[in-house]
């Protein structure tokens, strides 16, 4: 282990920061005639979360269009352009030039023949890994929601420069930097590079010939470093070890531990930003673990081994694909495995974790219409209450979860022990990935399963992927001496229902009529900021789960604007549990096939 601190870098030289970067995303050739798109983004407006956007064309089309993403980072229509506000254009020598709205998030320019520059003014006020925020403490921007593009300009070498930065301030980020500017070689590799600026600790390590930061904003007193750091380089030993790949030179990981409601992650090909809400942190680091090992190997699965279907990004509308349940449910399942092999969770906790997701997706009824494929595809309404319900969907990262547990013990059954998951992934690496392909949804998975472990495996991907037939757990589960045994257990019932978009506080949907959550004053659409004193985070569910009946349940919320304090004691209600447990006798292969399986690995060692 190598770490070392890097507080001590990024002065600020008159005005404007020394620009350091991981130097990631390869350096553009900005060579005479070249086209080039620049940016230059002022924080001078940063006390009131305001942006002043410059961007520069060359000559080129007498009229351009100008555009701003409708979404970014989530599968979800947000519209940035609500943020907008004074859009202007002039050419070369400063004239003005028309400049007329076309539709909520497009802007034509006339007479911009001999080049234009663009400049708007944007608020950015939106915490969060899938936010673009600016305040006196510092920034961090997801550049989508954040900078224009023209679509003749998409796939050319892409600059910007921050200007008029406070004092003191530095910048984390995996673009490349040339002179006072970061880079990348078009649109989309600029802004899937998120830029942390302010007042950041550091520590780096190097592992397995690849160096890595750990860039943290957040109050000192709310974490320890060096347990981060440690936890953060176990994870990156484990995932890169079972992938026997570094598509990489830097990682840049960007944390944030906020103590209001938050929680979660957002990938990038070369870094990723992921927020804990700091009692989280105080109390242990489970949920910072679960959350760097799933967004770690996205940059395997999502960012390289990537569906067709989410190529070519179409900023200006939804990108719809059925492979959500793999491209992050099946993350998920890879984030257990990553989670065993360093040491950060055992068998025990792993076969709990198992037992906890099966009874999440056998509690909603919506698993017996909805498939696998529907809910990836349905992936854009989440951001609807509504659609949340348990009657009306199930959740691809649930779902998507046990099918990689199944299909990785379907393979080694299939392969007699020789092949699992891991071959699986290391297939679609070396034949999507490695290749510059994509792979075809569903299909694409299923072609990559059958060639590791040479046998059909279409009634797999057609009952339990794009079918709801029930998954008979026993079968796939008692390869490794393992049954599901079910329970009805009396549980509190806090007489409401309540979802959370990511790393939204949790709003209430419903209510129990007569309960005793309805006679304290809570109404639908409540949001909820607190839970016995703790800010709302991931952890919400897990919370409620944990009250007993007969427990005063206290919330905080912001009902109709105001916000106000409620208890109530929690009822209870019968409800079906699963869990697992050992088969009553287990044979010599089920156990060798459960120790394969607990490491990630085929029976007898790995298989290339």
């Amino acid at each position: 282990m190598n770490r070392r601190s890097r507080n001590w870098l990024w002065p600020v030289l008159a005005g404007f920061v020394c620009l350091h970067s991981a130097g990631l995303w390869a350096r553009s050739n900005d060579s005479p005639g070249a086209n080039v798109a620049r940016y230059s983004v002022s924080f001078k407006g940063y006390q009131e979360h305001r942006l002043h956007v410059r961007f520069e064309l060359p000559a080129g089309s007498t009229r351009r269009v100008v555009e701003l993403p409708v979404w970014n980072a989530l599968y979800q229509v947000r519209d940035f352009s609500q943020y907008i506000d004074r859009v202007t254009a002039s050419g070369p020598s400063g004239q003005a030039l028309e400049v007329r709205k076309t539709d909520k998030s497009s802007w034509e320019v006339s007479g911009a023949g001999a080049g234009v520059v663009v400049e708007y003014d944007i608020v950015a006020d939106d915490a969060g890994p899938y936010g673009a925020e600016i305040n006196v403490t510092h920034a961090f921007l997801n550049l989508a929601q954040v900078l224009m593009y023209s679509p003749e300009s998409r796939s050319w070498n892409e600059q910007v420069q921050f200007t008029d930065v406070p004092a003191g301030w530095k910048f984390a980020t995996a673009l490349a930097s040339v002179g006072r500017a970061f880079e990348a070689p078009s649109y989309d590799g600029l802004v899937d590079s998120p830029v942390e600026a302010g007042n950041f600790r550091e520590e780096d390590f190097d592992e397995g010939g690849g160096h890595y930061r750990v860039v943290i904003d957040a109050d000192a007193g709310d974490y320890d470093m060096s347990r981060v750091a440690s936890s953060v380089h176990r994870i990156v030993a484990a995932a890169t070890g079972w992938m026997r790949d570094r598509p990489f030179q830097t990682y840049v990981f960007l944390f944030h531990f906020p103590h209001a409601p938050s929680g979660g992650g957002m990938e990038h090909a070369y870094s990723t930003a992921i927020d804990v809400n700091a009692q989280l942190m105080r109390d242990d680091l489970q949920s910072f673990n679960g959350v760097t090992a799933h967004e770690f190997f996205h940059l395997w699965n999502v960012k390289r081994i990537r569906p067709q279907s989410l190529e070519p990004i179409d900023y200006t509308k939804e990108n719809y694909t059925r492979a959500l349940w793999f491209s992050e449910g099946v993350t998920s399942t890879v984030e257990d495995v990553i989670l065993l092999r360093a040491g950060l969770l055992d068998e025990r906790g792993y076969l709990q974790k198992i037992g906890e997701q099966i009874t999440e997706l056998q509690r909603r009824p919506a698993h017996t219409t909805q498939s696998a494929e529907e809910s990836s595809l349905d992936a854009w309404l989440e951001k609807y209450s509504e659609y949340r319900l348990p009657e009306r969907s199930i959740s691809y990262y649930n779902k998507g979860d046990l099918l990689g547990v199944m299909l990785d013990l379907a393979v080694r059954e299939a392969s007699n022990g020789k092949a699992s998951l891991r071959h699986l992934f290391h297939w679609m690496n070396a034949n999507y990935a490695k290749k510059g392909l994509f792979f075809a949804d569903s299909a694409g998975v299923r072609i990559a399963a059958e060639a590791v472990c040479h046998q059909d495996l279409g009634s797999f991907f057609d009952q339990y992927v794009a079918g709801v037939k029930e998954v008979p757990w026993d079968e796939f589960l008692g390869t490794v001496g393992l049954k599901v045994v079910t329970r009805v257990n009396t549980v509190a019932d806090p007489g409401f229902v309540a979802v959370r978009n990511f790393d939204a506080p949790a709003a209430v949907i419903r209510l129990r009529p007569g309960s005793d959550a309805e006679k304290a004053g809570l109404m639908p659409g409540d949001v909820v900021l607190e839970l016995d004193g703790r800010p709302v985070a991931a952890d919400f569910n897990r919370r409620l789960v944990s009250l007993r009946p007969g427990d005063v349940l206290r919330l905080r919320v912001r009902q109709r604007g105001k916000e106000r304090e409620m208890q109530w004691r929690v009822g209870a209600r019968e409800e079906m549990e699963y869990e697992l447990k050992d088969l009553d006798q287990l044979t010599a292969q089920q156990k060798a096939r459960r120790a394969a399986w607990l490491k990630g690995e085929a029976e007898g060692g790995t298989r290339r």
